[in-house]
């Protein structure tokens, strides 16, 4: 038995060890067959995940897009409802300035026609325009078949000399579409009414000239008036002047221009251009003065000053003319009127009015406090005598009669008692206050000419009177502010 069992349990060993081997080849092409398998799954993997990275990067990307696309439309939007806003804002401002403008006509506006050529305010471009063509009026007898460019632009293209003057004799008026003559269809007995009422006019001005044949000529100044009732504008035309005097002794001419201004504002100024080295100046000039109603004209005074223009010195004054307005009739048409130019009218009045001051002495600091407070009573110094001064007064501090400091005051417009209250201080010299005096002088303002004294105050050691009691009052009593009304001399 034992010899038979052994090999049997030889064979059960062989058996089980071939067995064992099986297993781990088993086992060993299980493991190969996994990695096999696994690496054919890697890729995959690797695949989804880069497609899956591409998908998030390709969401993301479209966000982004999205993003950007709604940024451009959102300026869009808001920089249209800008630009719409600014729009309506300045087209509203617009319309309410048009609409100021055209309720609100500033007073006494003028403008100014220079040989035909037209300058107007934008709130009249849709009226009538001066500096029509005069052979267009000619060939068009009807005015209401004139008709005229707005803007329009009129230039006189007649010959002149070197001088830029007219070599035509000038013998009838330039008038423009708003100067209008007698229509043409107006019978011819309103012509010779119209006529002779200017030469009426014309003679009537020339006769005070025949009773001052002692005084020397100084030519005379043809001018027109017209008022415009639909603009409640005046027209005033200066035209020309005649036979003035030589004001160069060289060259025996004048190179002259006119100043003209209403009286009694004193407002409205203009003046003409120069024209040179003649004694026979053709102007043609037209200014037009708006917002003056037409009850208000005959109150009005028009003052013509003659000059002749002077490069090298103050301009010399050839002489004035001055019109009242006074009866005459503006409700028809133009009058053309001739004056004669009279030398200028610097008389004064009697009294000079009256000036209050206060001085004051101070000894420890060596000063002199000067208090300018009012006058009262001053003269109309105006040529006219119809309109109130623009003084204002001029402080010089004289020692031993040379003028060491001066000063001077505001101007206050339009009054004969004037308020200026100001107050000036003055250094004075060591030698103390004996040897110094203050001259006060009350002077009229013009822009046009040269400023005309209304009157003088001398306040010093040497004056008598009140004036004398003053200045020793203040000697006498340092510190003290004395204030005493005096009476004005002639400058």
């Amino acid at each position: 038995m034992d010899i038979g069992i052994q090999p049997a349990m030889g064979a059960f060993l062989l058996v089980a060890a071939a067995l064992g081997d099986a297993l781990q080849l088993y086992e060993l092409e299980l493991l190969e067959v996994e990695e096999a398998a696994a690496a054919e799954t890697a890729p995959e993997k690797l695949n989804a995940a880069a497609e899956d990275g591409e998908l998030a990067a390709q969401q993301a990307e479209g966000e982004d897009e999205e993003v950007q696309n709604d940024v451009p439309a959102v300026v869009g939007i808001v920089s249209a409802s800008g630009l719409i806003f600014t729009v309506s804002m300045f087209a509203w401002i617009c319309c309410q300035r048009k609409s100021t403008k055209a309720n609100k006509t500033p007073p006494y506006k003028f403008v100014h026609m220079l040989k035909g050529v037209d300058i107007y305010p934008e709130n009249l471009s849709n009226k009538k325009k001066f500096g029509a063509d005069e052979k267009s009026d000619h060939k068009d007898k009807d005015p209401s078949k004139v008709k005229i460019p707005k803007n329009s632009l009129h230039l006189d293209l007649e010959s002149r000399d070197q001088n830029g003057n007219f070599t035509k004799p000038h013998t009838k008026v330039r008038s423009s579409p708003e100067i209008e003559s007698v229509p043409a269809n107006l019978s011819t007995d309103g012509e010779k009414d119209s006529l002779s009422s200017e030469t009426s006019i014309s003679t009537k001005s020339t006769a005070p000239s025949e009773e001052q044949n002692n005084e020397p000529k100084l030519g005379s100044l043809m001018f027109s008036l017209k008022y415009n009732f639909d603009k409640k504008a005046l027209l005033v035309n200066i035209i020309e002047a005649h036979g003035l005097p030589a004001m160069d002794e060289q060259s025996m001419t004048s190179d002259p221009y006119i100043k003209m201004s209403i009286l009694p504002d004193k407002k409205h100024r203009v003046k003409t251009r120069v024209l040179r080295k003649t004694l026979d100046p053709a102007f043609d000039e037209t200014f037009t003065f708006y917002g003056i109603p037409y009850g208000q004209v005959q109150e009005l005074s028009l003052h013509f000053l003659v000059l002749s223009f002077d490069r090298f010195s103050r301009d010399d004054v050839i002489g004035e003319v001055l019109v009242p307005m006074a009866g005459i009739d503006l409700s028809e048409n133009k009058v053309q009127m001739n004056r004669d130019i009279t030398k200028r009218n610097c008389r004064k009045s009697v009294g000079r009015g009256e000036l209050l001051v206060s001085l004051c002495y101070q000894s420890t600091t060596n000063t002199l406090t000067v208090v300018v407070l009012k006058a009262r009573h001053l003269p109309k110094n105006d040529v006219s005598g119809l309109s109130a001064a623009d003084p204002y007064v001029k402080i010089n501090l004289y020692h031993d009669k040379k003028r060491i400091s001066k000063k001077k005051t505001h101007v206050k417009k339009c009054t004969l008692n004037p308020v200026f209250n100001e107050l000036f201080v003055f250094d004075i010299p060591y030698e103390g206050i004996e040897n110094i005096s203050v001259e006060f002088m009350v002077i009229d303002f013009d822009r046009m000419m040269k400023n005309e004294i209304i009157g003088r105050l001398v306040l010093g050691a040497s004056a008598e009177g009140t004036v004398g009691e003053h200045w020793r009052e203040i000697c006498e009593h340092p510190r003290r502010q004395i204030a005493k009304w005096h009476c004005l001399s002639d400058g």
